[in-house]
Parts: C-alpha cells; sequence; structure tokens
C-alpha cells in the first residue's frame, strides 16, 4: 500500500460552504458554470479549503474537494480551543477569533464554522468584521489560524519579561 492509499483511507469532515452560479455573456449566448467552495478536515488538527469551477456542480465540487485535501494546513489547538485571540485578513474582511471556555461551541457565521468544524475547534468565539462575502471571510479565517502561534513560540508579554529579568537580578 502506498502513501496516496494511506491517506485516501483517512476519515475526512468535508463540508460545501456555497455554490454560485455564474453566467458569461457571449455573442453566442449565455455560457453557465458553477464555482463550490468546499472545506475538508480531519476534525483533529488539519483543514483546508478550496474553490472548484466548473461546467457541472457536481464537477466543481469534486474539483474543490481534491484540490482542498492537497492543501491542508494545521491549526495548533488547546484543548477543544485555539492557543490565543488573532485577527485575520484578506481584501475587505477581517474575522476576530477568540478562545473560548469548555462548553461554549462554535458561535459562528457558516463559512467560519464549516472551518472549525472540520479543524476539530469545539469552543471559539468569532465575529466577522466588514463584509460577509463567503470566499473572502473563509480567506480570512484561514489567514488568522495560520498565523496562530503554539506555546513556546508565544513571546512573553513585557509584564512577564520584568518578572524574569527581576528574578535574574535577586538571584
Amino acid at each position: 500500500m502506498n502513501i496516496q492509499n494511506l491517506e485516501e483511507t483517512k476519515e475526512f469532515v468535508e463540508k460545501i460552504v456555497s455554490i454560485n452560479r455564474v453566467t458569461k455573456v457571449t455573442k453566442g449566448g449565455k455560457k453557465l458554470s458553477f464555482s463550490a467552495l468546499v472545506v475538508v478536515g480531519n476534525a483533529n488538527g488539519k483543514v483546508g479549503f478550496a474553490l472548484g469551477k466548473a461546467n457541472e456542480v457536481a464537477d466543481a465540487i469534486r474539483k474543490g474537494l481534491s484540490t482542498a485535501k492537497k492543501e491542508m494546513f494545521s491549526v495548533p489547538l488547546k484543548d477543544t480551543t485555539i492557543m490565543h485571540t488573532i485577527t485575520g485578513h484578506y481584501g475587505a474582511a477581517k474575522v476576530l477569533l477568540k478562545p473560548a471556555s469548555e462548553g461554549t461551541g462554535v458561535i459562528a457565521s457558516g463559512p467560519v464554522r464549516a472551518i472549525c468544524d472540520c479543524a476539530g475547534i469545539k469552543d471559539i468565539l468569532t465575529k466577522c468584521l466588514k463584509t460577509n462575502n463567503p470566499i473572502n471571510v473563509m480567506k480570512a479565517t484561514v489567514d488568522g489560524l495560520k498565523r496562530l502561534k503554539t506555546a513556546p513560540q508565544a513571546k512573553p508579554s513585557e509584564k512577564e519579561e520584568k518578572d524574569a529579568t527581576a528574578r535574574d537580578k535577586a538571584a
């Protein structure tokens, strides 16, 4: 069994966020195509998303799912929530992501909820600022999740630095 077959046997959570019908008017008439925004994750800290485009809805979804599986990334989790508060930006979209205590649940809009569910985030507070375009909100959410830091990477606050220097002087 090669590596590709192992990846296909894993259990993935797949969600379709939106399907758009796109019409292009040409000299010969109107040409219809579809775009599907999909999210894929293993519900354990890995998630990816993609926009699939095709002349049929089923083909657009299939293309989106295969691209999303290829472009998965890891999200640092702290139990059932994220490590710290962060704001993701993309274009006009801003998404505020805040950790929440256990039992709060996912308080989010459609695209953000899909990302959180697929990533395995069970407790989070979010707010979409400026725009509600699903594609831009999704990209802003992913920007925020990619910029999350794990505990060792996080920079100590000024208060912690002062305490550390005071301990060093006392010793």
